[in-house]
């Protein structure tokens, strides 16, 4: 076995495992070198013991399904959401290897509270978390997962929260994203919250949201399609803009035309226009991400908004605009496009290939069948 650098290249260990790796521990400051100067023993055994769980890791998870990957994969996007997030309240950035008591049961309170996510959601990301930084590597203590597992009992027998995510997303209209879109910029506080404040929406982030939401809308645009446009994906023309829907998730990408509409408020064309020299003006790198980030004092983040933020932001939009009752989520857009659609005469192939839905696609006509209820209805001029 090759150990680079911790033994000056000496070979160690059975020649089985010449193709397991061992990694350094990072360099640390003088300060906390042992006393005197003194370089620790090279154990031999430690890091094999150290490479094979390693190798394992990496088996264990090239051996799962592509979706328990893909799933995995966004549970630490979100664990760094969460740190992004508690950086902003504490001033200093964690490592994403911090993987603690405090950190997990934060995470837990933070899925809770501010993503509203459903207790059995959140048991999985904190396993999906747990076994993406294995596989990386970090350690993550007992202690720490025993004690997220506490934080989730009460969310368990909540049955309020045992109701988030339940049920089909519910359509959304013309109408509805008028109402988002022009709700006031100062949000009164929550019944219940923290937070006893009004908070007053960043100009900035409502320019994004108001986008986010038409555009979404007018493609029928998924969350992770949402998050991967970027601004070389949205051409504008005379007649609207033309839009180039990225392949994510091995869906094949398609090419959408949207129209400039009827009213500024619900306009994909104009908010996308107001949102993108609004973004630039704030320092925005040219044909980066199509959507980014904005915090709660109005600063630009760099990184691309996350699927989940793309999701998270249109349900935000509509408890605020009062649109409640129903449940709408980042897959509102699609079922409403398609639902609007039919009542107003479109051709069904038309909003199918506007979202990329298969042929045979059950759900698609399942929205049109929504569309099209009240057309001829059944129990209409016959008598009754």
């Amino acid at each position: 076995m090759s150990v680079d650098g911790a033994t000056g290249g000496r070979e160690t260990g059975p020649a089985a495992l010449e193709r397991v790796d061992v990694v350094d521990a990072e360099l640390v400051e003088d300060d906390e070198t042992p006393a005197g100067g003194a370089v620790e023993a090279y154990d031999p055994v430690a890091a094999i013991l150290a490479a094979l769980d390693t190798k394992a890791a990496k088996d264990l998870h090239e051996a799962r399904p592509r979706k328990t990957k893909t799933g995995y994969a966004r549970d630490w996007a979100l664990w760094g959401e969460f740190h992004a997030w508690l950086a902003e309240r504490t001033g200093t950035l964690l490592p994403l290897s911090s993987i603690t008591v405090g950190t997990y049961v934060a995470f837990v309170k933070w899925l809770d509270e501010v993503v509203e996510a459903a207790p059995n959601s959140i048991e999985r990301r904190v396993t999906g978390v747990a076994s993406e930084a294995r596989r990386r590597g970090y350690e993550v203590p007992k202690a720490a997962r025993a004690a997220a597992t506490q934080a989730l009992k009460p969310l368990k027998l909540d049955k309020e929260r045992q109701q988030r995510g339940r049920g089909k997303a519910a359509a959304i209209t013309p109408a509805d994203l008028r109402k988002m879109n022009t709700a006031p910029l100062e949000r009164p506080p929550q019944e219940g919250a923290r937070r006893h404040r009004a908070l007053v929406v960043p100009e900035l982030a409502r320019l994004r949201d108001r986008s986010l939401h038409t555009l979404r809308f007018a493609v029928a645009g998924r969350n992770e399609e949402m998050s991967a446009l970027d601004d070389t994906d949205i051409r504008l023309v005379a007649e609207g803009l033309e839009v180039h829907v990225p392949s994510v998730k091995g869906r094949p990408p398609r090419d959408v035309p949207v129209a400039y509409g009827e009213s500024a408020d619900t306009c994909a064309v104009r908010c996308w226009i107001a949102w993108q020299q609004a973004k630039l003006t704030a320092g925005a790198e040219p044909d980066g991400p199509a959507y980014l980030p904005v915090d709660q004092w109005g600063n630009l983040g760099t990184g691309r908004l996350s699927a989940d933020g793309c999701g998270r932001a249109i349900t935000r939009s509509a408890k605020h605009a009062g649109l409640t009752g129903r449940r709408i989520t980042g897959h509102s857009g699609r079922r409403g496009l398609v639902t609007t659609g039919r009542r107003k005469g479109k051709r069904p192939e038309k909003l199918r290939s506007q979202g990329g839905w298969a042929k045979n696609s059950p759900v698609f006509w399942e929205y049109v069948d929504e569309g099209e209820k009240w057309e001829d209805n059944a129990t209409e001029g016959i008598g009754l």
